[in-house]
């Protein structure tokens, strides 16, 4: 599909502004390093696709028009948003921030609590995280990295797995002991549940069962804010295991279930394929995939 960008004559735009700085065609070819009949073309290419005259002519005299006017703060502001973005690149992209972006869940759960690791061995790189579900368009953000959740089609970047996931249920001791334990082909009826649109409950059921079951949980669509509706015994939640580390280990939350459900998306590390040249991702890279192979699974009865 044709981009709306194909026919915009960007090189005329920058001879346009020279020529308004200078209000001479000689002037303007000699700081662009070009002659003056290759400005006065590029003139000529700009006004023909705008339709409209840009500058006056009168012998070597150049006015312009009350049109190059009103496109001369535009162009202006285009090329010095170009300039820094392009000066950004060259200082940053080597240097400066590694710039993340990740879901706010991941990052809440999984990776600050093992982030202090990474800052220890390499504390002169310094960390921006920038939390977010949308795919990542390296050429217009200042990303280095993205961790998604997905199944890692990601096109025309390096995607790498980093990470499986499972679904368990949890929820408070004090629930559980109420309530009891959820086994697989339970009656769902009988449990406060609380129904996320990442797992909803019918993943839980076996799919030979017959019984229909219709969710009258509250619904919440974060996974951190899941796991907190959770832990102030609101109910039972079916959640992924890669972010009950700090749950289980406080306490907050047990797992009310011993069957494990393998989730088909997984976590992948996601950059373009040239930044994994640069020291920084490379040293990131390396320390995520240690630490996620150190990460244990679930034990207990795997399902489908």
């Amino acid at each position: 599909m044709p981009s709306a960008y194909d026919r915009l004559p960007l090189g005329a735009l920058r001879v346009f502004e020279a020529v308004a700085t200078h209000l001479s065609f000689s002037a303007a070819a000699d700081a662009l390093n070009v002659t003056p009949a290759a400005v006065s073309q590029q003139i000529k290419t700009l006004e023909g696709y705008i339709q409209v005259p840009l500058f006056r002519r009168s012998g070597r005299r150049v006015e312009i028009t009350e049109e190059g006017l009103e496109l001369l703060p535009a162009v202006r502001g285009g090329l010095e948003q170009l300039e820094a973005a392009m000066q950004h690149i060259k200082q940053h992209r080597r240097s400066g921030p590694l710039q993340i972006s990740l879901l706010s869940s991941f990052l809440q759960m999984w990776l600050l609590p093992r982030i202090r690791s990474f800052r220890r061995k390499w504390p002169d790189i310094e960390l921006r995280f920038h939390t977010s579900r949308e795919l990542v368009d390296f050429s217009r953000t200042a990303n280095h990295v993205a961790i998604r959740f997905g199944g890692g089609n990601y096109p025309n970047v390096h995607s790498e797995k980093l990470l499986d996931d499972w679904w368990v249920p949890v929820a408070t001791p004090q629930l559980i002991k109420q309530y009891g334990m959820l086994e697989r082909g339970s009656d769902l009826r009988k449990f406060p549940l609380l129904e996320s649109d990442d797992a909803p409950w019918r993943f839980w059921r076996q799919a030979d069962e017959e019984t229909a079951w219709q969710s009258r949980a509250p619904t919440i669509d974060d996974s951190a804010g899941l796991l907190a509706a959770a832990e102030e015994g609101l109910g039972f939640a079916l959640a992924r295991w890669t972010l009950l580390t700090r749950a289980l280990r406080t306490g907050s939350l047990k797992l009310a279930g011993a069957d494990v459900l393998p989730d088909g998306s997984a976590y992948y590390f996601v950059c373009p394929k040239p930044f994994l040249a640069l020291p920084k991702v490379a040293l990131f890279r390396e320390w995520i995939f240690a630490a996620a192979r150190e990460f244990p699974g679930p034990a207990g009865p795997r399902g489908r």
